[in-house]
């Protein structure tokens, strides 16, 4: 065999220019098999590539394609929110000489708050009264007038409950001026329309106060007082868009929640056809007005209507009144707080009665 030629055979490990399909001869001692002779991703003769065989385990790690056998795992149930912030304890009810938690004052029952107040409460006979707060500090000088209801009221009152400062501002809304006195009651029972035209019937001079759609508590509460100071017999409000008789009106009204009677109608126009019928001539206040009210004829029983602050009175009410009436101011002023202007008129009326 001469230099630089290659032997063609079966033997060599050339590939042999004679060969089919450009086959490699085989190495000697090359094992046999479906890969045999093959690179790695190289395909075999019939152009497909080889089956590849589990991956050897490298460095001890598991193959991550290699499929184990995992253990049943139930699935987690979903856990419920917690709230995090401290529950606080329910306060019991403890004896009457003992600071008492607050109560839950349901249904028609309300904590009035303040001297006057709570003693015009304990005064009236249709007050059911169910507890007596009263602050150490203050008993030498209030205990002996309540002492003294208690004698005479016709259903009695429970024993007073002496209790700290810290004790009655938990049993009140925050920031009540309590003055040391509180009580909790019943509500009162709204009387009819038509109990004040029984109760007005035969009084030449009678006057009642007919809200239009004022909402504000302090407001009420202070024409309540104003009525309790000229004497008037009943104050008539919508059932609709008027406030309950909370502790904020019978605070403002000072006592006159309880001497005043406060109806509640259904229909505040066919209630005044009801007093006009009754004789009651329905003067309605509005800055727009053209008579001033000084001027105006007031004899007679009159029904002062006033209107909600900055609304005024309701086109309904407004024709349902026999005469408008306006209180002069100076210029520049637009109105009056509402129960500065009820006030106003109703020293107007007292005026003219007294005349």
């Amino acid at each position: 065999m001469s230099k630089g030629k290659h032997q063609s055979g079966r033997g060599g490990y050339g590939a042999s220019r004679g060969g089919r399909d450009g086959e490699r001869g085989e190495r000697p001692g090359a094992k046999r098999g479906p890969n045999s002779g093959q690179k790695p991703g190289s395909k075999d003769r019939f152009g497909a590539k080889p089956a590849r065989g589990p991956r050897p385990e490298r460095f001890g790690k598991p193959d991550r394609f290699a499929k184990q056998d995992r253990p049943f795992r139930p699935e987690r149930p979903e856990r419920p929110q917690r709230d995090n912030r401290p529950q606080r304890p329910e306060r019991e009810h403890r004896p009457a000489t003992s600071d008492s938690g607050r109560p839950e004052a349901g249904g028609n029952r309300v904590w009035l708050y303040g001297i006057h107040p709570v003693l015009a409460a304990l005064a009236n006979p249709n007050r059911k009264v169910l507890r007596i707060a009263l602050l150490g500090e203050i008993e030498p000088t209030v205990g002996p007038r309540i002492a003294t209801l208690a004698e005479t009221s016709p259903n009695g009152l429970p024993d007073i409950e002496i209790l700290s400062r810290e004790a009655i501002d938990r049993l009140l809304p925050r920031a009540a001026v309590h003055q040391g006195l509180a009580a909790l009651v019943e509500g009162l029972e709204d009387p009819d329309l038509e109990d004040i035209v029984r109760a007005t019937d035969g009084h030449d001079t009678a006057r009642v106060v007919v809200l239009d759609q004022v909402t504000d508590p302090h407001n009420i509460g202070a024409i309540l007082r104003s009525c309790a100071g000229f004497g008037v017999a009943g104050v008539i409000l919508p059932e609709r868009h008027s406030p309950a008789a909370t502790a904020v009106m019978a605070k403002a009204a000072s006592g006159a929640l309880e001497r005043v009677p406060f109806v509640r109608v259904v229909n505040l126009a066919r209630a005044l056809d009801r007093l006009k019928s009754a004789g009651f001539w329905c003067v309605g206040l509005a800055g727009e007005a053209q008579t001033p009210i000084h001027q105006a004829d007031l004899t007679g029983k009159i029904a002062l209507v006033v209107g909600a602050e900055g609304e005024g009175l309701r086109r309904l009410t407004r024709e349902r009144c026999d005469l408008l009436v306006r209180i002069p101011m100076e210029k520049g002023v637009e109105s009056l707080n509402v129960s500065n202007a009820a006030a106003i008129a109703l020293y107007e009326l007292a005026r003219r009665t007294a005349d």
